[in-house]
């Protein structure tokens, strides 16, 4: 059988659907290699969040097919959907996959191979309402499996071009993520994480109207009904969700979401700017007034909570003062983690023709200044827990200075060391005394 090697490039999402990509192969006798390997068959999820996201796409693609020039090369998701006319001009690429048609791709590479062709590789994606059902066995990670539970977004920030590339919300059933979880679980799995591209719309399209407001959803309580539903499997101990919209923070949602022992507190909120103007240009739909309120409610809930988020230096227009004024928030704010990123124009989206676009070296600068403030509230927030008793899931070992450690999470996503053997995949509770590495806390059991 012919071998095959695959490489995800992008979010968790995309990560998920690999997995299960990687166990349809292999369940049709398919034999996977690592990518930097000889391959008959080279598979590339691909992302299109950033300019840079379709660069890497391409390189990997091009690397795969200078690998072995005889192979076939498959382009698969985002960057498909979004950038078919550079797809179809490149040589690198045999076969390209559209998203929503991830399922069918055994199927797809098989009538490939048969007669050069694939029928429907290639979806209009903004007209299908049809959610793309996958059943995931095993993941690549051991200890932590993601589930995805929606697809698609209809928020339409407009720097975004992922509602292009993945269409409008489409969920899960619930039945299928219970299903799934129930297996991951009977498989030896004590955590998951709830992702898809904007979970917090969670249920919408069940309402049955063409509504952009994922609070409809929320009113029904489909996504509190569905934690609160996993939390009940039994070998489940740990339920962790991906990034959500800063507007389900409302008293109703904590209060509920506080009162299942089995979700960790650890939320990562969205916020992309801390200033008001900036945020309406990027369509965002609320202000760090509301997003404060979020936080406040988080904090008074839960004790240590983390609170992660995303932001975009150099938005279009986005001034000096505008700069300061949205450091200044994240200042008060004082997250765990600031994932920032550099803005970057994305074809088709309404930012891309916005005036006043800034300089790549403003971008430059203003990044290093939020990177710097994100290594110091990170240290700090990870030295509060010196003295305590933690508690980590077993994930890895790990060499540090020629003695070997177990690393794992806390469930508010610290990571922290167990000094010698351990068992994989189970917890284990200790003292945090100091710092093993700037990033890790060292527990003596």
């Amino acid at each position: 059988m012919k071998s095959v090697a695959l490489h995800n490039l992008g979010c968790k999402v995309n990560a998920y659907e690999l997995d299960v990509m990687q166990q349809m192969l292999q369940e049709k006798g398919y034999r996977i290699v690592p990518f930097d390997k000889k391959a008959d068959i080279y598979i590339v999820n691909t992302c299109t969040v950033t300019n840079i996201a379709d660069r890497k796409s391409r390189q990997m693609l091009h690397r795969a097919k200078k690998q072995n020039p005889d192979a076939v090369v498959v382009a698969v998701g985002c960057y498909v959907q979004n950038g078919m006319e550079a797809v179809e001009t490149d040589e690198s690429i045999d076969l390209a996959i559209g998203n929503n048609r991830k399922k069918d791709l055994v199927r797809i590479i098989e009538e490939f191979l048969d007669n050069r062709q694939a029928k429907d590789a290639v979806i209009d994606i903004a007209a299908t309402d049809e959610y793309e059902e996958m059943q995931l066995k095993e993941t690549a990670e051991h200890t932590r499996a993601y589930i995805k539970i929606q697809d698609g977004c209809n928020q339409f920030c407009t720097y975004c071009a992922i509602p292009l590339a993945r269409g409008r919300v489409r969920s899960r059933s619930a039945e299928h993520i219970i299903e799934e979880v129930r297996g991951l679980a009977q498989a030896g799995y004590h955590e998951i994480v709830l992702t898809g591209i904007h979970i917090s719309s969670y249920g919408l399209d069940f309402l049955g109207i063409k509504s952009a407001d994922y609070r409809d959803a929320c009113k029904k309580g489909y996504l509190l009904d569905l934690i609160e539903s996993l939390a009940g499997i039994p070998g489940i101990e740990r339920i962790r969700l991906g990034s959500l919209e800063p507007r389900i923070i409302t008293e109703e949602f904590v209060s509920r979401l506080s009162a299942c022992e089995k979700i960790c507190p650890h939320f990562h909120l969205s916020l992309q700017s801390g200033c008001d103007a900036t945020l309406k240009r990027m369509n965002r739909h609320y202000d760090t007034a509301q997003f404060a309120e979020g936080v406040r409610l988080l904090r008074a809930a839960f004790a240590h909570v983390a609170i992660t988020t995303d932001v975009i230096v150099g938005f279009p227009g986005e001034t000096e003062e505008e700069f300061e004024e949205s450091r200044t928030f994240l200042d008060r704010i004082g997250f765990y983690e600031m994932h920032v990123f550099k803005y970057s124009k994305r074809a088709g989206t309404p930012a891309a023709a916005m005036k006043n676009q800034v300089p790549d070296t403003v971008k430059a600068k203003r990044s290093d200044i939020l990177l710097a403030m994100d290594e110091m509230y990170s240290h700090a927030y990870r030295k509060q827990y010196i003295g305590e008793e933690l508690t980590i899931l077993a994930e890895e070992e790990k060499v540090i200075d020629g003695v070997r450690y177990m690393v794992g999470h806390t469930k508010d996503y610290v990571l922290a060391a167990v000094e010698g053997e351990q068992p994989a995949n189970s917890f284990i509770t200790g003292k945090a005394v100091s710092f093993l590495t700037s990033d890790i806390l060292l527990l003596k059991k």
